[in-house]
């Protein structure tokens, strides 16, 4: 059941406060407005009766950040159009469609949360004194619920990859 967060992120040793109600696993995923990267308003429900996996990341334009978005760029292949491979980051929308020229990645569809911060107070990852999102992954079945979640309590670790991809699979074949 989701709740009001008291959570914190660790950045560079120090506890920094995240806004936002977590998720749980049984939990309808929040249908909030992001901004595509050319600049449409999109809502998480354009998305329904797709499985889709979300991965959000603190910025494309750090290591950790850019390896987990080229690797779910990679799953979003092998898992097929039947999955939505989604990373949500605070990052403009501008900056969001350069990393994704510059890294050839196709396949992932990049959402901005910069314009309200909708997305990380809904689903419990805003980091307010960064004002970017706390690294973490949602897989959603096709009816919207909350199937995998995965809060990423240290900045600069990386999530668990595999387990959200076996979940998504799963979720394909129900």
């Amino acid at each position: 059941m989701s709740t009001p967060t008291s959570a914190t992120v660790l950045y560079k040793g120090v506890d920094l406060k995240v806004l936002g109600t977590r998720l749980a696993v049984g939990d309808r995923m929040p249908d909030v407005e992001l901004t595509a990267t050319d600049l449409r308003r999109i809502s998480l429900s354009a998305y329904a009766g797709k499985v889709s996996l979300i991965s959000v990341v603190p910025s494309l334009d750090t290591g950790i950040c850019d390896a987990q978005t080229r690797r779910f760029n990679d799953e979003a292949r092998k898992l097929g159009d039947s999955v939505a491979v989604i990373t949500v980051s605070a990052d403009l929308p501008f900056a969001q469609k350069r990393w994704q020229t510059e890294a050839e990645a196709g396949n992932v569809i990049l959402l901005s949360d910069h314009a309200r911060m909708a997305f990380g107070d809904a689903t419990g990852t805003h980091i307010e004194a960064l004002r970017l999102d706390q690294r973490s992954i949602f897989v959603v079945d096709r009816s919207g619920k909350v199937r995998y979640v995965e809060y990423v309590r240290n900045f600069g670790h990386h999530p668990d990859y595999d387990a959200a991809v076996a979940v998504a699979r799963t979720l394909t074949t129900e």
